[in-house]
């Protein structure tokens, strides 16, 4: 070990003047010191910036300010100080890489960021080299490959919704028909999956292609899960021998600077390669988007084009996230087959199963000290609670099972927000309601409500696509109205053995479905109800969604079509009907919005399952074309990196193989 003489006498005169001056900077403080001084990543590219954290052994009483420095600060910037506000013992800043426009190739730069705040520390950053493009490309494949393997351990749960377009004489293009897909899929070897039906599932299907063509109808042709599913893999055999590889600009894509880069199969690459551009950060050099379609000299002739990104869900882990799926023309490929002209969302959740299921596990037990009381005898439930208790337990256990198998989302700020419109109906109706209603979110796509005793479910897609807060309300009374007529829940699930199922079958196994004239009653006690809310004003717009929903029930009955609850609607009737006849007529005027695009609405994280209502901006629409109602858009979503704590890092360590 170096002795402090000859520590001080190894280090540059830059380093001693700074150390000169935080010491300065240092004189009389409090006996506040600091403890310690942290960087978001070892390593970044020239011209990148990290986040940095100072951290006080404890919390201060005043604002104070904490020196810092660089050496060497060709290298690298940081501000002169950062300011721990009064109670806290933190505050972050920014360090900033500096490239120099000179520089090609070279060796690795160590910088040393310090810190002063009654003692000084430090934390060592290396700022990588310039590499050259044939090497930045190596580093890609590189980590390609061992994205591939690491993602070979995850069982997501994968949707895939598709519309089939049409375009009139007056080229208006609108959905015809659609399909949908919900599975778990597996991509260890090959992109399989378990799909979740309604009904009970036929044979499995085993292509690539996402087309299959079925012999009992010849002609026709079938859209595959796992061809969709494939899209989140760029090519499993991603080399150099196979590809031509091409740099076309630098690009942010959110927060996250990219290389865009055009690849090209060679000529002899295996059939079915990728043919597209790659977006790579420019940090640790991950593909976090791609963008064009398999090569068609292979066994399928019909591969979609695609648009595939991955996101950051753990400190340096890019994980598939959404692929938007389009074909735009007509034509024959192999007659008399015709390729379809489409769009289609496929989005991937539920990375993080293990911790999912099992976060909430401990949070709940609590160990009391045993007391004397008292009373003689401890009073019981009465009747009336224990069958109070009897039905809140069957809730509990739906709504847990839905949750674990990555259905529901876990609590979160969106339920607050329906929280608040059903709070604003049962005040102005002066309701009271034993036990309290809660809110919950399906994560599916599929329009869809429903209760479970006194949890009001609603689905991701619905809460998308509906106009306003108004609609919103009238699709929350609706379910509201059935728990204050006491449609109550079957209390099965008070026993949780009927759990124990394959997760393939939850849609066949579990429903909650309510019969006609509990629909019909709780259409009555809804109008009720907001007749006496602050939305009986608003309700034009809901009445206007419910129409748009019937004008398009026959053309996407998929999407219309419920899991677990009663649908929305049909060509012929919808829920809340005086609702919507009271509502204007479906014009094609650009300021009249009956329903929004899917996806408008709700951030959902594909690691934790988390969702929050996106920022909303204002877009002003140009045509009747722009309103694309209940359509299915394309995918671009805000990138950023995670920072990294402690916590991450222990994390990562478990289940990255990545970074290895």
């Amino acid at each position: 070990m170096k002795t402090p003489f000859k520590f001080l006498r190894g280090m540059s005169v830059v380093s001693l003047i700074l150390l000169a001056v935080l010491a300065i900077s240092a004189h009389g403080q409090t006996a506040d010191t600091l403890n310690s001084i942290s960087l978001t990543a070892p390593s970044a590219a020239g011209g990148s910036s990290i986040e940095g954290r100072v951290t006080l052994s404890r919390a201060t009483t005043q604002d104070i300010e904490v020196s810092l420095a660089a050496d060497p600060m060709t290298a690298a910037k940081v501000p002169s100080s950062v300011t721990i506000k009064a109670g806290e013992t933190s505050a972050t800043f920014t360090v900033t890489t500096i490239l120099s426009k000179a520089a090609i190739g070279g060796n690795d730069t160590v910088v040393s960021i310090y810190a002063n705040y009654g003692m000084t520390k430090h934390a060592d950053l290396t700022v990588l080299a310039p590499v050259s493009f044939d090497r930045m490309i190596d580093k890609v494949i590189a980590r390609e490959h061992s994205f591939i393997d690491n993602v070979k351990q995850y069982r997501p749960l994968a949707e895939t919704y598709i519309q089939d377009m049409q375009e009139d004489k007056e080229h208006n293009v609108k959905p015809i028909s659609d399909t949908y897909f919900l599975g778990r899929l597996d991509l260890r070897e090959s992109t399989n999956d378990e799909l979740f039906q309604k009904d009970k599932p036929g044979g499995m299907h085993r292509l690539l292609s996402p087309f299959e063509t079925l012999e009992r109808s010849a002609f026709t042709r079938h859209y595959v899960p796992r061809g969709f599913a494939a899209m989140a893999i760029i090519d499993r055999d991603f080399k150099k021998d196979n590809y031509y590889f091409t740099f076309v600009r630098q690009e942010f894509l959110g927060e996250v600077r990219c290389i865009v880069v055009d690849v090209q199969p060679r000529e002899k690459a295996h059939p079915g390669s990728f043919a597209g551009r790659i977006w790579v950060e420019d940090q640790d050099f991950n593909i976090v988007r791609f963008n064009g379609t398999y090569s068609n000299n292979s066994n399928y002739d019909s591969y979609f084009h695609f648009d595939s990104w991955r996101m950051n869900t753990l400190p340096g882990v890019w994980l598939p996230s959404y692929i938007y799926s389009e074909e735009t023309l007509r034509k024959r490929d192999l007659p008399p087959f015709i390729q379809p002209r489409f769009k289609a969302q496929t989005r991937f959740w539920d990375y993080d199963e293990v911790h999912i299921k099992h976060q909430s596990e401990f949070t709940d037990i609590r160990v009391d000290v045993a007391q004397d009381h008292d009373e003689a005898v401890r009073a019981q439930a009465t009747p009336l609670e224990a069958q109070r208790d009897w039905e809140r337990l069957a809730e509990d256990n739906a709504i847990d099972h839905l949750q674990k198998v990555g259905l529901i989302a876990p609590p979160g700020p969106v339920d607050k927000v329906l929280q608040t419109v059903v709070n604003n109906l049962s005040i102005t109706n002066n309701l009271d309601i034993i036990p309290d209603v809660r809110c919950r979110v399906l994560l599916t796509t599929p329009l869809e409500s429903f209760t479970v005793g006194h949890t009001i479910v609603i689905s991701r897609g619905l809460i998308d696509v509906l106009p306003d807060e108004a609609a919103l309300a009238m699709v929350l009374s609706h379910e509201l109205a059935h728990i204050v007529l006491n449609h109550r829940i079957d209390t099965k699930f008070a026993f949780n053995d009927r759990f124990f199922f394959s997760e393939p079958v939850t849609f066949q196994r579990m429903d909650f479905v309510r019969s006609a004239p509990d629909e019909e009653a709780a259409d009555k006690k809804a109008l009720e109800l907001l007749n006496n809310s602050p939305y009986k004003e608003n309700l034009a717009s809901a009445g206007l969604f419910l129409r748009q929903l019937q004008d398009r029930a026959q053309m996407l009955p998929n999407l219309i079509r419920p899991h677990l609850g009663n649908p929305l609607g049909n060509k012929n009737t919808t829920r809340l009907a005086p609702v919507a006849t009271a509502a204007p007529k479906l014009e094609n005027k650009v300021d009249q919005i009956a329903a929004l695009s899917l996806g408008a609405r709700v951030n959902l994280d594909p690691w934790s399952n988390q969702i929050e209502m996106m920022r909303s901006k204002h877009v002003t629409l140009l045509s009747q074309a722009d309103k694309m109602p209940l359509e299915v858009t394309p995918f671009f979503p805000y990138l950023t990196r995670m920072s990294i704590t402690p916590a991450d890092l222990s994390q990562s360590a478990k289940v990255v193989g990545i970074n290895k």
